[in-house]
């Protein structure tokens, strides 16, 4: 290794820090939601948690696949393939914040608008896994 850090370096700390704050949206969304909220407005929270842990452990999963790759050490061929899965693992941060953000918003009352984009993040979350896919079939 180069001295660089490994590709996987801020992935897996971003996950960490994704997973931490997906356990204590579960804690708040468990012992302290208002038991006024509706079954809808619940399920909404519920679902952003859910999404939130589902792909912040995928993040976790990338930054371990790029672990351990550091850049100026690959042939060309597998740097193009690494600086793919590491583009995906930044369309999936951005991914979760616009998908689970906007969720979280919409549960806590911001205008309907917000909704816009729920479906945005969704998309980029796809994006992201397609990307990743094409650049470790291609590594």
């Amino acid at each position: 290794m180069s001295g660089t850090p490994a590709l996987g370096r801020w992935p897996l700390a971003l996950a960490a820090l994704l997973l931490a704050l997906a356990t204590v949206a579960g804690a708040v969304g468990a012992h302290a939601l208002p038991p006024e909220w509706s079954a809808l407005r619940v399920q909404v929270y519920g679902t952003a948690v859910r999404y939130q842990f589902y792909q912040s452990l995928g993040l976790l999963g990338m930054g371990l696949w790029l672990n351990g790759r550091d850049l100026p050490d690959l042939a060309s061929a597998r740097r193009r393939s690494a600086q793919r899965c590491r583009q995906a693992a930044g369309t999936l941060t951005v991914a979760i914040v616009l998908f689970c953000g906007s969720l979280y918003a919409l549960s806590l009352g911001a205008p309907r608008w917000v909704g816009i984009v729920t479906p945005i993040g969704g998309g980029l979350m796809i994006g992201a896994w397609l990307i990743f896919a094409y650049g470790a079939w291609r590594a």
